[in-house]
């Protein structure tokens, strides 16, 4: 078959010249799908209109700078082929290795948001998870594939690592999953432990009733989960936005969380130090479950704390909740006090609450005070242009 190849390049070469056997290169690979050399038989053929040098068709590391737009044009379009060409077979691993040079996403999140969510084959179902979560292109899926496959442990360690990396939407949708997921086991390994005193208990009771008023189901330090699990997932459940079922939920866990013996409601940072308590005010806020005391508890924590080096950490937190819940006045002012001089990589944008709350007077101002002209014109130049 090769030779048979090489005999039609030869003959299209002395019939048409060079351009006709790179014509008759590229038909042959499409028909056989040979994709990685279709991808550089592109590129040649455009080196080649180019009177580039052909000794490397796919480096762009040997072309003039006159002539790189042209030869990027040229790959973006042959990557995304074939790219797309490998997703239509199935082969996600590959397709990905194209598109995401030319950080084209989207068509790979579709094409593993389209799989099962088992896969028995190991090395594939690793190299899936790779791609959807660690790469970050499909961090639902990711997760879904951990919990079947690895359990909740191993979740919690890998959203523990791939979690500050990802958008806000992918932080709230795989928090959400991991909060139903845990809530549902917690659920029924209390219902279990019920029903060994009350046999004919109602079904489908809640979390929040199967434990009111049964202090007894914690004694002697006894527990229904792992608790590293229970404070690792009620910390993710802070990236849930509001409305969400799953944010009741997390105030379940947190509420079932409180009851655990002193030795397993273990130490955080301010303003979560009493981590569940703490975290049951957070998510009250969020659910306008007398949302005026839980704001009032994390003022209480900015006001108490004694390092002012440390309070805009605790700020960040009341100022979150407050933009949240529409408090953007108290946030504004908040912002100026503690968090004007953050950096980009944080979510709270003091610029963006500002022109958010109609407050650009104290952007100004703020600026003015910071010596900051660039920023000063920038607040004063707003919605003007």
């Amino acid at each position: 078959m090769e030779q048979i190849l090489f005999d039609q390049l030869d003959s299209a070469s002395q019939s048409g010249g060079p351009k006709a056997a790179i014509e008759r290169l590229i038909s042959n690979l499409q028909e056989q799908k040979q994709l990685h050399e279709l991808f550089d038989a592109r590129m040649l053929a455009r080196k080649f209109e180019l009177g580039l040098p052909l000794s490397r068709p796919s480096s762009l590391q040997d072309v003039p700078e006159e002539k790189r737009k042209d030869v990027e044009k040229t790959y973006v379009e042959a990557a995304r082929e074939t790219g797309e060409a490998f997703l239509a077979q199935g082969d996600i691993q590959n397709g990905w290795m194209y598109l995401q040079v030319i950080r084209e996403p989207e068509k790979v999140a579709k094409a593993l948001d389209q799989l099962p969510d088992n896969i028995d084959d190991y090395e594939r179902l690793e190299g899936l998870l790779q791609i959807a979560l660690y790469q970050g292109v499909n961090p639902i899926k990711g997760v879904k594939w951990m919990l079947k496959a690895h359990g909740t442990c191993s979740t919690i360690t890998a959203l523990d690592q791939a979690l500050s990396q990802m958008s806000q939407e992918y932080r709230n949708a795989c928090a959400k999953l991991m909060v139903r997921h845990l809530h549902e086991e917690l659920t029924e390994s209390v219902r279990r432990h019920v029903e060994q005193r009350i046999p004919m208990l109602p079904p489908g009771q809640s979390l929040a009733e199967l434990i009111q008023g049964r202090d007894w189901l914690f004694e002697g330090g006894n527990y229904h989960i792992d608790v590293s699990h229970l404070n690792s997932v009620v910390r993710f459940a802070r990236s849930i936005e509001a409305p969400a079922e799953e944010l009741k939920l997390a105030a379940d866990l947190a509420e079932y969380g409180r009851h655990l013996d002193p030795q397993f409601q273990y130490d955080a940072e301010p303003p979560f130090d009493e981590f569940y308590p703490a975290h049951i005010q957070f998510f009250n806020v969020l659910l306008d479950r007398n949302r005026e005391e839980g704001l009032q508890y994390f003022r209480d924590k900015l006001e108490a704390e004694p390092d002012e080096q440390d309070k805009p950490l605790l700020a960040y937190v009341l100022v979150d909740l407050l933009i949240r819940s529409e408090h953007l006045d108290e946030a504004v002012d908040l912002s100026a006090k503690y968090l004007a001089n953050l950096g980009e990589d944080v979510s709270i944008s003091f610029e963006e609450l500002c022109v958010k709350a109609g407050r650009l007077d104290t952007l100004k101002q703020v600026r003015k005070e910071q010596g900051n002209a660039v920023g000063y014109v920038a607040a004063m130049l707003h919605g003007k242009s």
